[in-house]
Order: C-alpha cells, then structure tokens, then sequence
C-alpha cells in the first residue's frame, strides 16, 4: 500500500516527487530493499509526467476549457504560473534554458515538473528543450529529495 500511495503522490501536482521519494525510500528502508531502484522507479514515472502534461495542455486543454469546473481551476492555476512566469521571465533571458532546470529542482510544493511544464507551455519555449530541462530539473531535485530523506531517516 505505501508504495502505491508513493506513486501516487509522484504524479500529484503540487506533490511530485518530492512527497512521493520519501514515502518509497521510507519503505526500502522498513523492507530492507535497495532504495535505487525504487529512486530509479519515482524519477522515471515524474519525467515521464511530463510528456503526458504537454500532450494534454497541447491537444486536450482547449477541448477541457469548455467544462466549467475544469475552466475554473484552470484559471486558478493559471493565475498562479502567470505570478511565477513574471520572475521566471527575467531568469530566462539571463540564462536561459538553465533558469526552467534550476526552477523545477528547488525541492518545494509548486516548483516540479508540473509547474515547469506549464510556465515552458505558458511561455511557448522550445518542447525539447523545455523538456531537457524540466527532465534535468527533476532529476536533481530527485537526489537533493533523496540525500535529504536518507539523512532523516538515518537521524532515526
């Protein structure tokens, strides 16, 4: 069940792989199982993630727009990304493709992989380079999560 809820939690906004690592890592450890291939497991499925986010805001989004309860939270969150892409703008044109990297792997709620994707959606970057970045971005918040899970676990 806590691998499930770990999976789960990978693929959650907001949550990503920075809930979901712990709570796997959490389980390796109690089961006495290597943790990277769990790692391995959460990191793939978060990237992965982001395939599925572009597709969607891409093909489905404008037919999604069409359902109020949809529109409205879209709008919310949109309104969001727009706050965050105001910033992020300035870090783009200093340093490019390296700013969306350094975003989505800050290690907190609303900086991962769904918000990375939406601010390179929302600002029509480049999608192989947007995704290049948001992968790598991922990719170090993974081990900055994991580094820091492994030593509070330790702590106990």
């Amino acid at each position: 069940m806590q691998l499930l809820i770990s999976l789960i939690l990978t693929i959650l906004p907001f949550i990503e792989l920075r809930g979901g690592l712990p709570v796997i890592i959490d389980y390796a450890i109690k089961n006495n199982l290597p943790i990277w291939p769990y790692f391995a497991i959460v990191l793939i499925l978060n990237i992965l993630l982001i395939f599925f986010i572009f597709f969607f805001l891409d093909f489905l989004h404008v037919h999604f727009m069409k359902l109020s309860s949809y529109r409205y939270f879209m709008n919310k969150y949109l309104d969001r990304v727009r706050k965050k892409s105001i910033k992020f703008q300035k870090d783009f044109k200093a340093i490019g493709y390296l700013a969306l990297c350094l975003f989505v792997a800050i290690p907190l709620p609303g900086t991962g992989a769904w918000t990375g994707s939406f601010l390179a959606w929302f600002l029509k970057l480049n999608r192989l380079r947007s995704f290049i970045a948001i992968a790598l971005g991922v990719t170090l918040a993974g081990f900055i999560v994991l580094f820091i899970s492994l030593g509070v676990f330790q702590a106990f």
